[in-house]
C-alpha cells in the first residue's frame, strides 16, 4: 500500500492502482474497482480508496481460489449484473489483454481460442455463458480472471512459469495466498540485504574519502 500511495496520503486512486503488480492490471478492471461494483469502499474521499478498500482487493488479487474472490471478480466482470458471463462481457476485457500483448510484440492469443480454453478449463453447464457457481466447481477459476485483466500472471500461466509449478508441487496444502505472502517476505528480504549492502558501501567510500582529504590537506599546507 505505502509503495503505491506515493503522496502518503493514505489513499490510493486509479493511477496509482494500476501500477500494483508491476502494471498488471487492466485499466479496464481498474476502473470496474473503483467504480464500487464488487464492494463499496469505506472511504469517504471520491475516486479514491482507503487502506481496509486495498486490503479486500489485494486478498481478492492475490488469492482467486476462495470464494470471497471468485465473487468479488465475478461482480467486476459482469457488466450488467444479471448474474451471468457472456461471451462478450468476457471479450469486453480480454480486448485490452490483446492490445497490450501486441504492444509488447507478444505473440497474441485470439479471443476465440482463449475463450475455448476457458470454457475447457470450468466446463459450464451451459457452454454459451460462465455462472458464479461454474466457478465455484472449479479449481481453474482464477485462471480465467487472470486471463481477462491480469497479463503477468495470464503469461506465466500461458508459459507454465516452471518456478511456479515446482512451488505448487512442493507445497500443495497452501494457498495462493502463502505463497503470494512467502513471495513478498523474500523480496522484502532481499531489498533489506541491498539496502545493508550499499550502506556499508558508502561507509567505506566515506572513510576512503575522509583519509585522502587528510592525506591531502598536509600537502597543500606545503605548498608554495
Amino acid at each position: 500500500f505505502w509503495e503505491l500511495d506515493t503522496d502518503h496520503d493514505f489513499l490510493i486512486d486509479k493511477e496509482n492502482l494500476i501500477r500494483y503488480g508491476n502494471h498488471a492490471l487492466t485499466y479496464r478492471i481498474v476502473d470496474r474497482i473503483f467504480s464500487q461494483v464488487p464492494r463499496k469502499f469505506t472511504s469517504k474521499v471520491e475516486g479514491k480508496m482507503g487502506y481496509e478498500d486495498f486490503v479486500y482487493f489485494i486478498l481478492a488479487e492475490e488469492d482467486k481460489s476462495s470464494e470471497p474472490s471468485l465473487e468479488y471478480w465475478f461482480k467486476c466482470i459482469d457488466l450488467d449484473g444479471n448474474g451471468v458471463l457472456t461471451r462478450n462481457e468476457m471479450q469486453f476485457f480480454y480486448e485490452e489483454q490483446l492490445h497490450r500483448m501486441e504492444c509488447m510484440a507478444q505473440e497474441p492469443v485470439l479471443f476465440e481460442d482463449i475463450l475455448c480454453q476457458m470454457i475447457d478449463m470450468i466446463k459450464p453447464q451451459d457452454e454459451s455463458y460462465i455462472m458464479l457457481r461454474d466457478l465455484k466447481g472449479s479449481k481453474l477459476s482464477g485462471s480465467v480472471f487472470n486471463i481477462l485483466f491480469n497479463l503477468n500472471k495470464f503469461m506465466a500461466f500461458e508459459t507454465r512459469d516452471p518456478f511456479l509449478i515446482r512451488q505448487e508441487r512442493e507445497n500443495p496444502t497452501l494457498t495462493e495466498w502463502d505463497r503470494f505472502a512467502h513471495r513478498e517476505y523474500i523480496r522484502l528480504s532481499m531489498e533489506d540485504d541491498v539496502e545493508d549492502a550499499s550502506n556499508g558501501s558508502a561507509e567505506v567510500l566515506r572513510e576512503e574519502l575522509n583519509t585522502l582529504l587528510l592525506c591531502w590537506a598536509p600537502e597543500r599546507q606545503m605548498s608554495p
